[in-house]
């Protein structure tokens, strides 16, 4: 048995444990190549002669010459229902466009990222209450449970191998923290949807309060309130020190705010602080 997985990289938000230092710790080998698909790693992991390949959200396409080498195939786990949400970052794309279910994917590898045949799947909802974290954590369960019911028939050479319709495929890419621009324009529930799948550990949403960076790390779900006021402009404080900022249909409550630096507040500390224009007729984010 050996691991193979990304350097710990100390410039990046870790939000789970080092596989590294997991591997270590329970005595299995641990290689951290740069590019997997060189021939000198492909020589490797035939010296190795693994049965079976797992791969856990690594983040290299393996080539098919490594593929290739396990006689009971290489395997990937993937965070959403394939062959909806294929690509990169599932969990914070299901909730930007508002989905109501996602799920786990096991599936056998191919020469195209997750294209291959479908062992199994396990279905799980999203409540409208789901961040990124919490929904990330209900995956992570699925996926085990998922595992522990299949491995007996993969390792037996007995998995299914269901074909995946690719015509009914959608594929998304990777997500950068400027994806996270707040545009007023947009509906509440679009905003209030960018919010929750990309804040903490995530980069979050953002927006500007002239030239200040805010980010808005929160915000209740809307409640379908209609508003005939600029997108962006501020509203005031609304119920339990909540922000209301007018969209471009309905408004938007947020609850926890930040500016770039500073401590993090609610809406009615933002608007006693570093909002105190916010009172102004007309006053908006950018």
């Amino acid at each position: 048995m050996a691991v193979v997985t990304h350097r710990d990289d100390p410039g990046e938000t870790i939000w789970f444990g080092s596989v590294a230092e997991l591997a270590g710790a329970h005595g299995i080998p641990v290689q951290t190549p740069e590019d997997p698909n060189v021939p000198a790693f492909v020589e490797e992991v035939r010296r190795l002669r693994p049965d079976l390949l797992f791969s856990f959200y690594y983040r290299r396409l393996l080539s098919p010459a490594i593929l290739a080498v396990p006689p009971l195939g290489a395997i990937n786990l993937h965070g959403s229902l394939l062959p909806k949400y294929r690509g990169r970052a599932p969990v914070n794309w299901v909730l930007v466009r508002g989905e109501t279910t996602t799920g786990v994917t096991l599936h056998y590898m191919d020469a195209r990222a997750d294209h291959g045949a479908i062992i199994a799947q396990r279905e799980v909802p999203i409540p409208i209450e789901d961040t990124a974290l919490t929904l990330s954590r209900k995956l992570t369960a699925a996926a085990r449970s998922l595992l522990a019911e299949t491995y007996p028939l993969i390792v037996a050479g007995k998995a299914p191998r269901i074909p995946q319709d690719h015509r009914a495929a959608t594929t998304f890419g990777r997500r950068t923290p400027a994806d996270g621009r707040i545009d007023w324009s947009r509906s509440a529930w679009q905003i209030y949807n960018l919010i929750r799948a990309v804040t903490r550990p995530f980069p979050g949403a953002f927006t500007f309060w002239g030239a200040r960076k805010l980010f808005l790390w929160s915000a209740r779900p809307p409640g379908g309130r209609a508003c005939e006021a600029p997108p962006g402009t501020l509203l005031g404080a609304g119920e339990g020190g909540a922000l209301e900022v007018a969209t471009g249909h309905g408004i938007l409550e947020v609850t926890g705010m930040q500016a770039e630096g500073g401590p993090e507040m609610d809406g009615a500390t933002f608007q006693m602080t570093i909002g105190k224009g916010s009172r102004a007729p007309g006053a908006k984010f950018g």
